[in-house]
Parts: C-alpha cells; sequence; structure tokens
C-alpha cells in the first residue's frame, strides 16, 4: 500500500476502491415539474421507524427542487436499468423526455423499470458544507422484478451478474 497524505485524494481513492449500489431518486419542484438524479448514496437508516438516507450535493440540478419538495421516490436499479442511470446523470433537461416514466403517489415521477420504488416524506435535510443529507421516512413501496445488481465502481456502471452465495445450506 501506498500512503496519501492530501485528504481529498485519500478519499477519492478509497470510494472509489468502494462498490456502491446505484439508485434514481425523483421528486417535482413546487410547480409540479419532474426532477430526478443518480445516487450511490442511499440506505437504510433503521426499520423502526422505517427511514432511508442518501446525500446530494447543494450545487446539483435538482437541489432547489429537493429543497422545496415533501416527498421523494427512491428507486432501486438493476444491471438492466444501466442506461436509466446514465440517462438520469446527464444534464437535468435529458432526464425526462422518454415516455418511460409515469406520476405515482404524490405526483412523485415513477419508472417503472426500476426493481423497487420507496416513497418517502423528507423528514430533515442536513447542510454539510457544499452537501446535504436528506432524511426519508418510508411511507410505501413498489416493487418489480429483481435482476443481478447495478454498481458503481472504479468510475463506472457495472453489473454484478451471477451472485455468488456465502449462506450455508
Amino acid at each position: 500500500m501506498q500512503p496519501e497524505s492530501d485528504p481529498k485524494e485519500a478519499l477519492l481513492a478509497f470510494f472509489r476502491r468502494h462498490a456502491s449500489g446505484v439508485a434514481v431518486i425523483t421528486l417535482i419542484d413546487s410547480a409540479g415539474n419532474p426532477y430526478g438524479f443518480t445516487a450511490t448514496s442511499v440506505t437504510s437508516l433503521g426499520a423502526n421507524p422505517p427511514l432511508a438516507t442518501f446525500n446530494v450535493a447543494s450545487g446539483s440540478s435538482s437541489w432547489k427542487a429537493l429543497c422545496d419538495s415533501s416527498f421523494v421516490a427512491l428507486h432501486t436499479l438493476s444491471e438492466k436499468d444501466m442506461l436509466l442511470a446514465v440517462k438520469m446523470s446527464s444534464p437535468h433537461e435529458l432526464r425526462f423526455l422518454d415516455d418511460d416514466w409515469f406520476r405515482g403517489p404524490h405526483n412523485l415521477p415513477i419508472f417503472e423499470q426500476a426493481s423497487s420504488v420507496a416513497i418517502g416524506k423528507i423528514r430533515e435535510i442536513h447542510n454539510v458544507e457544499s452537501n446535504a443529507v436528506v432524511i426519508v421516512d418510508i411511507e410505501q413501496g413498489l416493487v418489480g422484478e429483481s435482476g443481478g445488481a447495478l454498481l458503481y465502481h472504479q468510475r463506472e456502471y457495472r453489473g454484478l451478474g451471477t451472485q455468488l452465495s456465502n449462506r450455508n445450506s
């Protein structure tokens, strides 16, 4: 191992080597326009009560809409959804051009191809420097087809493909 004394470079190198699940987060602004983005920071905060969390940069194209929103839809993606992950990380004006989504609970944009969707009410937004941690109360879910996981690793989206099990039979 090679030492890295620059904290920013150490953090970047660490997370480039850490595979993360890929999700899409959607919401609407105060005028009802759809917003959304790809996120690799979605995680469960706990099941009792059902809470989830994700991170977002305060300079992102969805930031103002997120601050004005009350609800979000968290979409899990499988490897067949790689193009959706790419689309939702492209410029904002290109994200909702296709006819691949519908209005769901709370008028939220829902991508039907997602493997699951959790509908949540924004509980808290904690600003930290130029980023924020968003805590969401999960209200309901939509469950689709399961598939091989989509991961983000080494600055690329990758399908997990065949799953290996370490469980005892």
